[in-house]
């Protein structure tokens, strides 16, 4: 195994009975990088976190940090810390003697300790809270002393089991940012475990979507998000419109196809393998969709656009973009979304609208 990734876990599986929590997963994690694990509630991500650390043990597998197998090693004897949700700072401790918990217990000289709390506490830009009780900290301080604690030991891997999810929401899409610019200041693989896609989409180098046990697709956030692989990946990261449909005709110019409501679309994107007669499913971006007021003067567009019409349901402001919702004739309910300046400003709830997107933003898949 090559030395330069520090974590790799390889056909990792972990049952509980005729529960199969993990299955068959494999990774490398590059040294220095920020890897995040993306999935809801129950597909495996927590109990695949415990198993690196030590607190599980897999049915089958390795697990290797800097190529040496630690699969057999308690937890106390791998280089791997964990900062979980409710942070688990001691209350009767001061700050300094928090983040010198565990050079205590590995019997390092007071002078090293001292020495070492002062540097984490500075690389952590809170030099001067050494001495405050965790109390007197805002949470946002106390997310950083967590990391701190775990830090000053020099890890090879921090893994952080959905550590912003106590927090409120302005003080989080803080802390996102806090996180990666740590993160980059120790230089040091954090493996971060969420089933927030804009918390992983925002901070990681790379993103692992898992979905009932499995890695559905691993690959940087620009890839899940522009080119998803499966129809999970494509509803579950980011927000995308959706319609069931078959095949009608597969030709050089792509896939014409009819949904279920009788629309005809062409996709161009996906599904190489579709034939006709086939059942898929097509998923686009409600950015990819520009919206315009039947009523006002036609821009000429591409040819290779799909089009539809209908009536503004609702106009949800969100400060620089809006989002509209439309109703089709045919009952289909779209997503669109359009800045609040320029030419989009005077859409309002009951207007007729026209709505069109390139085939290419027409992602598709075989059911």
């Amino acid at each position: 195994m090559p030395m330069n990734y520090d974590l790799s876990c390889v056909s990792l599986n972990k049952s509980f009975g005729d529960l199969e929590a993990v299955r068959d997963v494999s990774f490398d994690i590059p040294r220095g990088s920020f890897f995040s694990i993306l999935g809801p509630s129950g597909c495996g991500k927590t109990t695949l976190m415990r198993m690196i650390a030590g607190f599980e043990s897999p049915s089958s597998g390795d697990i290797q940090l800097k190529g040496k197998s630690v699969v057999s090693l308690p937890p106390n004897r791998r280089n791997v810390k964990m900062v979980f949700q409710h942070l688990a700072l001691f209350p009767m401790m001061d700050v300094a003697e928090n983040i010198a918990y565990g050079l205590r217990c590995q019997g390092k000289s007071k002078a090293e300790i001292k020495r070492r709390v002062a540097d984490v506490l500075e690389r952590v830009s809170l030099p001067d809270v050494g001495k405050k009780q965790v109390s007197q900290l805002s949470g946002g301080q106390r997310q950083r002393i967590a990391i701190a604690r775990c830090m000053v030991l020099d890890p090879d891997v921090l893994l952080l089991d959905e550590p912003l999810g106590a927090l409120d929401l302005k003080l989080r899409e803080h802390m996102k940012i806090e996180l990666k610019q740590l993160q980059d200041q120790f230089d040091t693989t954090f493996v971060y475990i969420t089933h927030d896609q804009s918390e992983a989409l925002v901070m990681s180098d790379h993103v692992a979507v898992m979905n009932q046990g499995r890695f559905e697709q691993v690959g940087t956030p620009q890839a899940l998000y522009h080119s998803p692989g499966t129809p999970f990946v494509a509803g579950f990261v980011g927000d995308s419109n959706r319609w069931n449909g078959w095949v009608i005709q597969r030709d050089a110019s792509g896939i014409q196809l009819e949904t279920e409501n009788g629309m005809s679309m062409v996709s161009t994107n996906g599904a190489p393998e579709a034939r006709n007669g086939d059942q898929v499913s097509v998923f686009v971006r409600p950015e990819a969709i520009s919206v315009q007021p039947i009523h006002a003067k036609q821009q000429q567009s591409s040819a290779q656009v799909n089009r539809l019409q209908g009536v503004v349901q609702s106009v949800l402001f969100n400060g620089a973009n809006s989002r509209l919702l439309v109703r089709t004739a045919d009952g289909q309910r779209l997503e669109t979304e359009y800045p609040q300046a320029g030419g989009h400003s005077g859409i309002n709830k009951g207007d007729s609208v026209q709505l069109q997107w390139s085939w290419q933003q027409s992602r598709c898949f075989l059911n």
